[in-house]
């Protein structure tokens, strides 16, 4: 599974679970840390630990693939996921616009993902 193919798959996960306001930045040519960063809002405490587990839940049965480290699942305000070269931040609407990653990443090309979205 390609980087691309697994931040697409995750954005399908997140989408399907009512994630709000998706981004897909890719960040391979600024940065080492990996390939894309997938930024989405939950809308509570709740939301955000449930998109976490679902992303790492559906992931595992239906890729094999697991995430090498998660952070801010006691708080639940942000949660990072960690897939080597695929992160996903997991944001309550106040702590992403004040982290506000979109405008500190904004030399990374946002990935077209309408058609992976489900349309309403």
């Amino acid at each position: 599974m390609t980087s691309l193919e697994k931040a697409q798959a995750i954005v399908k996960i997140l989408d399907k679970k009512k994630g709000r306001d998706i981004q897909l930045l890719e960040i391979a040519n600024l940065s080492t840390l990996g390939d894309y960063f997938i930024i989405v809002t939950g809308g509570s405490n709740t939301q955000v630990k449930s998109l976490a587990d679902d992303v790492d839940d559906e992931m595992h049965k239906n890729y094999a693939v697991d995430p090498t480290r998660i952070e801010g699942q006691q708080t639940a305000q942000w949660i990072l996921m960690d897939y080597g070269d695929v992160m996903i931040h997991i944001f309550q609407e106040e702590a992403r616009s004040f982290y506000a990653l979109e405008r500190l990443w904004n030399d990374a090309p946002k990935v077209d993902i309408s058609d992976l979205l489900i349309k309403e």
